[in-house]
């Protein structure tokens, strides 16, 4: 099978991942995943997501199932298809994420309603300035990072203030390992300059960072009460692969 990558011209990054049946037109897959937060639930309401193309203007895609998602569904490694449409060769510039009201929280057992304003009447948008060749397919990440997302107002409510990155598996790389005990449960971060990007252990011990630029990435270990904090230096990610750690003993 022939694989041409293309360079994006904006944070945003679109990377082959098939064929279409269709000469005239591409295959744009758009999946929603999450970095983790210590929240029991954080549910957002999507209800529309909107492309932007030089041949057709902005127009809606065809949700997989319009309404509410748990974010926290979707970490370490986990997600969920939005959309799967066909769109017309050509230029595609912005993509745009419109949110319902129906947004809440769950911390120590409470529900707390979500004010977004912005995402609610315009959308979340997103440049791409990216060339849909015909007969590809092409797959897009949204994760939102439900940490960062949520602002705590004074008055002891919470709003949503998405904060948002978007990747490809092409243009990217991963962290995975394990961690013995599973108890240990850390929070995971990888750390190069400026960039950290993050995840939580699962229950079994395993992690998976996805997403992640090529470098060489300093990995925080920050575990459960009783466990001591490890760091690895020097953990090398290549675009389209996975780096496995192993597994690290407490």
């Amino acid at each position: 099978m022939k694989i041409k990558k293309i360079l994006p011209l904006a944070a945003l990054a679109l990377a082959l991942a098939g064929t279409s049946c269709k000469d005239e037109t591409a295959t744009l897959r758009v999946r929603l995943t999450d970095a983790p937060a210590d929240y029991e639930a954080l549910y957002i309401d999507v209800q529309e997501l909107q492309i932007n193309s030089d041949a057709n203007g902005w127009e809606s895609l065809a949700l997989e199932r319009p309404g509410i998602y748990n974010l926290l569904d979707f970490t370490n490694g986990l997600d969920t298809l939005l959309a799967d449409a066909e769109l017309p060769a050509g230029r595609v510039s912005q993509m745009r994420l419109v949110l319902g009201d129906e947004n809440t929280l769950v911390r120590d057992g409470q529900t707390h309603d979500l004010g977004t304003p912005s995402a609610q009447t315009s959308g979340l948008k997103f440049n791409i300035q990216a060339d849909f060749e015909a007969g590809v397919a092409y797959e897009l990440w949204i994760d939102f990072d439900a940490a960062r997302s949520i602002i705590e107002k004074g008055n002891g409510g919470y709003s949503l203030k998405p904060v948002i990155r978007t990747f490809t598996q092409a243009t990217s790389g991963a962290i995975q390992g394990n961690v013995a005990p599973a108890a240990a449960q850390p929070h995971v971060m990888a750390i190069a300059g400026a960039d950290t990007l993050g995840t939580i252990a699962d229950p079994d011990g395993h992690f998976l960072i996805r997403g992640v630029p090529a470098g060489s990435y300093s990995v925080t270990f920050t575990p459960a009460e009783g466990y001591e904090a490890k760091t690895v230096e020097g953990v090398s990610v290549t675009d389209g692969q996975a780096t496995d750690m192993g597994t690290l003993q407490w």
